[in-house]
């Protein structure tokens, strides 16, 4: 059986059912999504940073370092085999040797050879593989040597399982032909490109505390046995079931259908919870509506309280995009109000911090209300990205300073505040000590201040959202509507790549301004929703217990 399908590293980390479809020939014909043009450019990205880390260490290494030439795969396969056989000491761009045995297939960016004559997996990503901290076991680029490696004082490990689960996979190809290390390291080389990460795949740093290399042994074993069944017209392994990962699936309209014909339990409670309503026969959406919400559970539910997962399974066969839990919101309020948006390109920085200055009560805090935009228009990364941040902060600092002045109570607003958190810091920690750039405590204290306000976290505590709690689920609710037709984060990153020229054509200020009425949208969007849910008209969301 495991010689009829080959499986790559991206099975380990991908659905079961995205596995199976991708594996039965009778899955061709079903629906799929169109193409996600942004994915498509996360790709081409990807690939032009990988061709840039290899020319430059090319360079560095000279006649030590052989590229195999693109091309098919026999071809590539072939000059691999015969660099590894002569004992290279970097080869790039290699194509593994087919490991029949073992149903498996790849190719790595790149293999360096060990001291004890082995080979080491490296590969090169797109996305950050460190963050601030301590303990990371890293090299400098250009040093290549795991055994050289040494906690870094500065960088601890970001966790990027699928980062691991390929080196493992890359490492188990190795070890099939021969040609492995013996230390079972494999690095990785990240967007800033500075220095390699190694990861220990034998080391026990999963829960449970087995390794990367048990876990994707056992992940791998499932795969594979789920792509054998559907190649061989077996009965699934797998069925549909809606999980975060659906979002950007190809296969996402294909189960949709299946699993709306069935009206799936996951349609409203996805992922482990869904699998545990299954177990115990509830299937659907109308099971789980019909059941009693002050009975006992049937399941233990880990995603929401039982009561409010049977009055979400309500909401959604009424068609109601939320349902309050309670009479009135609790949403804190102030003398001067700020909405915040940042937009970031990737991984590459935050190029925009978008404002809305409110003041409900209509006092005079010294500045016209309104909406004001902090870009750069620079291409990310960029030092002009320090000048923009530092603006925005010295506004805001300054706007809380004369509020505290005036005896005036301040509050300032945003929706998920896991992205702007994150830029808030990392930009006070990349730019410390460029003019206006506060200082990483200065914006620990205010994030932690109880003055900045995640809307996305008093809707997730208030109220049941059927549909999603994503903003442009939302705001239309309490009747708001981006001017755009294509407004989307995956959408705002093609049009800043026209908007600052990155594939070379002139920038293109049309959409800078396209940019700009988008965040415009989003912050006066939180604001609409922040005066819906302290008004009168929130009386006509109908309340949990009362479906």
């Amino acid at each position: 059986m495991a010689g009829q399908v080959a499986l790559d590293a991206s099975a380990v980390s991908r659905c079961r059912r995205r596995v199976h479809l991708d594996h039965d020939p009778t899955a061709v014909a079903g629906p799929r999504a169109r193409p996600d043009p942004a994915l498509e450019q996360r790709q081409a990205d990807a690939i032009a940073h990988r061709a840039e880390v290899g020319a430059r260490l090319a360079a560095e290494f000279g006649p030590s370092w052989l590229t195999v030439p693109a091309g098919g795969w026999a071809e590539r396969e072939q000059v691999s085999s015969a660099a590894l056989a002569a004992g290279v000491p970097y080869i790039w761009n290699a194509a593994l040797p087919l490991d029949t045995e073992g149903a498996r297939r790849g190719d790595v960016d790149l293999l360096v050879r060990a001291e004890d004559g082995g080979y080491q997996p490296v590969i090169v990503v797109r996305h950050r593989v460190t963050d601030p901290g301590s303990g990371a076991l890293a090299t400098p680029i250009p040093v290549l040597s795991a055994a050289l490696a040494e906690p870094d004082p500065v960088r601890r490990p970001r966790s990027q399982t699928r980062d691991q689960l390929r080196l493992a996979h890359l490492t188990r190809m190795l070890q099939a032909k021969g040609y492995a290390s013996a230390a079972t390291v494999g690095g990785v080389i990240g967007m800033d490109a500075d220095v390699v990460l190694w990861h220990d795949l034998a080391a026990p740093t999963w829960p449970g505390g087995h390794s990367t290399l048990a876990e994707y042994d056992a992940r791998f074993a499932d795969r594979l046995a789920v792509a054998s069944a559907a190649a061989t017209g077996q009965p699934a392994l797998a069925q549909p079931s809606r999980i975060t990962e659906c979002r950007r699936c190809p296969w996402w309209p294909t189960c949709e259908t299946v699993l709306a014909d069935r009206s799936d339990v996951s349609l409203v409670l996805r992922g482990e919870d869904a699998i545990a309503l299954r177990g115990v026969g509830v299937h659907t959406v109308a099971q789980l509506a019909a059941l009693d919400p002050g009975g006992a559970a049937p399941a233990m539910l880990h995603g929401m309280p039982f009561p409010d997962a049977v009055a979400l399974a309500r909401a959604w066969q009424r068609g109601l995009p939320l349902v309050r839990k309670v009479l009135t919101v609790p949403v804190i309020r102030a003398d001067v109000e700020v909405d915040v948006d940042m937009e970031s390109f990737g991984e590459a920085g935050a190029y925009l911090w978008g404002c809305l200055l409110s003041t409900p009560g209509g006092v005079d805090i010294g500045e016209p209300t309104g909406y004001r935009a902090f870009a750069t228009w620079e291409p990310l990364p960029t030092v002009d990205e320090a000048r923009s941040f530092a603006e925005f902060w010295g506004w805001l600092r300054g706007l809380r300073a004369r509020c505290a002045e005036r005896g005036l109570s301040f509050a300032a607003y945003c929706y998920n505040e896991q992205a702007e958190n994150r830029w808030l810091l990392a930009s006070a920690v990349r730019f410390a000590g460029r003019p206006g750039v506060p200082d990483r405590a200065e914006v620990a204290a205010f994030i932690s201040s109880g003055r900045w306000v995640d809307l996305f976290a008093v809707v997730s505590e208030w109220f049941l959202c059927a549909h999603g709690k994503g903003l442009k689920r939302i705001a239309p609710a309490a009747g708001f509507a981006w001017r755009d037709p294509e407004a989307g984060g995956e959408n705002s990153m093609r049009w800043y790549r026209a908007a600052v020229g990155l594939d070379g054509s002139p920038p293109d200020s049309g959409q800078r301004e396209r940019l700009l009425r988008y965040n415009a949208d989003d912050v006066h969007a939180t604001h609409v929703l922040r005066e819906w849910m302290c008004s009168p008209a929130l009386a006509s969301v109908p309340l949990a217990g009362e479906l």
